[in-house]
């Protein structure tokens, strides 16, 4: 089956040189293009000041598509958050929830975006209320599947149930290769070392992890309360006895810190990118670091990528840089070398 495996970078990737002035929202850009990348991923509400204004107003779009055509990018996602607790004293209606979503479908309409990308936590009536608008201005709703959360489970099934009820062209899922993390990323354990973990509960906590890949993670459940289904998750997969051996041995602030983040990554098997190939719209290609050989200790890009292949995927893979987060408190952040670096290794893997 051929495949049409392109690459793209989200700009939040670019955040602590962006945030520090370096880089502008055309630097941002600037980088993407140098990297070889042709896509582009947009957090709007993070990079376009006064968001969002500016995009309803056609001098910025006209300057938007310039800089795509300067540096030969055209847009890939668009990263939509549902803030549905902008008040005090309620959550948003089912209405005001679908109005926001239509927002955001519009906005990415303008700057002509083909998907968006909403959190987990958006509802599924809000999704399914959105449908026929996304329909209307052409652009698809992607449901981000980010740690925990998993393909080939419970909680797909609610909303592939969904898609199927409705017929819908216009709903699927944007993986998150932080699904696919065959070991807890260094930088998460080198800050963890620097703040005073010791050795013997990071391999307390290591070695539970490589158990859990071993025996094969229980997944996570769909439920209206992600709270309860995520705390269920991690019961499920051993965290009480993990934390109890922790604490046996002498484990401080640090050291839980780590333990209890050995959750916020997992591994599911790639064979779940094939068996859901038709219902996948982007992806994040997340990534924590880079080494100068270029090899990812945590994810396992050369597996994924060729399940991509296998599959016969024809969209973006989009660098997303999260370690810069394990970073900043201690150090520098070079985020425009890990992405370049990063670029490099889906291109050997594309092409290998």
């Amino acid at each position: 089956m051929g495949f049409d495996i392109k690459r793209s970078i989200s700009l939040y990737s670019y955040q602590d040189e962006y945030y520090d002035k370096k880089l502008d929202l055309e630097g941002c850009l600037r980088e993407t293009a140098k990297t070889g990348a042709t896509g582009v991923e947009l957090l709007a509400e993070q990079m376009i000041r006064r968001f969002p204004l500016p995009i309803e107003d056609e001098a910025f779009r006209e300057q938007w598509f310039g800089w795509l055509k300067k540096y030969n990018l055209e847009p890939s996602c668009y990263d939509a958050f549902l803030e549905n607790h902008i008040y005090d004293n309620r959550t948003l209606t089912l209405k005001e929830q679908v109005k926001m979503m239509e927002r955001d479908l519009h906005l990415a309409s303008l700057l002509g975006f083909p998907v968006i990308r909403t959190l987990v936590s958006t509802p599924m009536d809000v999704i399914e209320g959105s449908l026929e608008y996304a329909e209307k201005v052409g652009v698809k709703i992607g449901l981000e599947v980010h740690a925990p959360f998993s393909l080939n489970s419970g909680w797909a099934d609610g909303y592939l149930e969904m898609i199927h009820r409705t017929g819908t062209k216009y709903f699927g899922f944007i993986p998150d290769m932080g699904i696919f993390c065959k070991n807890i990323p260094d930088v998460v354990r080198d800050k963890a070392r620097r703040h005073g973990a010791s050795e013997e509960c990071i391999k307390i906590v290591d070695d539970a992890y490589a158990k859990r890949i071993e025996k094969g993670f229980v997944k996570i459940k769909y439920d209206l309360d992600l709270g309860k289904a995520n705390m269920e998750y991690r019961m499920a997969n051993g965290m009480k006895e993990m934390m109890d051996a922790v604490q046996a041995a002498g484990g401080g602030p640090a050291d839980m810190e780590y333990a209890g983040s050995s959750f916020t990554y997992s591994w599911s098997e790639p064979q779940d990118i094939i068996d859901n190939i038709d219902y996948i719209f982007h992806t994040h290609a997340k990534f924590y670091n880079m080494h100068e050989d270029y090899t990812e200790t945590a994810v396992a890009i050369p597996e994924v990528v060729e399940a991509f292949k296998k599959a016969g995927y024809k969209g973006y893979l989009s660098s997303e840089y999260e370690g810069g987060e394990h970073l900043r408190a201690d150090m520098e952040v070079d985020s425009i070398e890990q992405v370049r670096r990063h670029q490099e290794a889906l291109r050997r893997a594309i092409e290998g």
